[in-house]
């Protein structure tokens, strides 16, 4: 029988926490921590792609980019640059512990970390609705400098007084580069970790050539893309909740731990979830479904081994089966 095939989306706090410097040892550790919680998957058999988030960790590159700018006089690198240095950076991690923790537990698989990039559309209307804010925040004056000097758009920041940060736009994932490369390693048996960060945002020109383009594409959509792409049948995003919640930290809190894409859609439709933070996790599950994976899965790290724990939407409501 052949193995089933799962793409795990690691959330931005599987790799460095909300109250942490970000030093690598910090870093590492929860490398580990996370990934311990994959060998459940592969000792029941399954094959691997895994995704990540970099948010924090491209943030901190551009803003040392903008140090080395003011201090040293560098060239800063664009945003698509930074994404793939970020990509490298966290490959390399999710790599190299995961190989350890492999060998920990007598399993023998190989792990390869791509540098990926993911195809949008230039004229999708996200271009010109830029909503994603990266890098350091300025004060009003330094950023209609660089508003004047490089074109970039601002907004007000909402978590600091009088700061205004960069936004840029978030196109939809269409593809990505060595789709059925990566199907067919994983197939094979080789663990493929890919379009972290939800990839390098590129366009194909009137050429046919291959375009930079700057913007970041959401973790869990270019995922779900993935797993679409490679035909494979289960989708995991790992987060720091057991499960989805209706009215999350309401007093009409409500468990969800069953869902058909007709009810969650009815919920996405009445608000129910946080666009900050639930919502497009959601969506990616239904957009992974509809386009024929058996099952998305929305969960703790921690708690993907405990059937008792995790949020499973389907097409139509059936036994669960995970």
């Amino acid at each position: 029988m052949e193995k089933k095939l799962a793409v795990v989306a690691l959330g931005g706090n599987a790799l460095l926490r909300g109250n942490q410097k970000g030093t690598i040892e910090e870093q590492n550790a929860n490398t580990v921590d996370t990934l311990e919680n994959l060998i459940y998957l592969i000792k029941e058999g399954y094959n691997l792609i895994i995704s990540h988030g970099n948010g924090p960790q491209v943030g901190n590159v551009l803003m040392d980019n903008a140090a080395g700018v003011e201090m040293y006089g560098n060239a800063a690198m664009p945003l698509d640059t930074c994404v793939a240095f970020t990509q490298g950076q966290i490959g390399y991690m999710i790599e190299r512990n995961l190989r350890n923790i492999l060998k920990e537990h007598g399993l023998q698989r190989n792990v390869i970390s791509m540098v990926s990039q993911v195809i949008v559309d230039k004229n999708d209307p996200a271009m010109q609705n830029p909503t994603k804010r990266v890098g350091k925040i300025y004060t009003k004056e330094e950023a209609d400098k660089l508003a004047a000097e490089k074109g970039w758009v601002f907004k007000e920041e909402i978590k600091v007084e009088g700061g205004w940060r960069r936004v840029v736009p978030s196109p939809d994932p269409k593809d990505f580069m060595n789709a059925d490369l990566v199907e067919r390693l994983a197939r094979e048996g080789n663990i493929v970790i890919t379009t972290g960060g939800g990839g390098i945002p590129v366009y194909i020109d009137e050429k046919s050539d291959i375009q930079p383009l700057e913007g970041v594409i959401d973790k869990d959509l270019a995922s779900a893309m993935v797993g679409t792409r490679v035909k494979a049948d289960e989708f995991y995003i790992l987060t720091d909740v057991p499960y989805i919640y209706k009215d999350f930290k309401k007093p009409s809190q409500q468990k969800l731990e069953f869902l058909d894409y007709a009810d969650t859609m009815k919920y996405m439709e009445e608000g129910v979830f946080a666009e900050g933070s639930m919502a497009p996790k959601i969506r990616a599950c239904l957009r992974f479904v509809k386009n024929g994976g058996k099952k998305s899965v929305i969960t703790e790290a921690t708690k993907l081994e405990d059937r008792r724990y995790g949020s499973k939407i389907t097409m139509e409501y059936e036994d669960d089966r995970r």
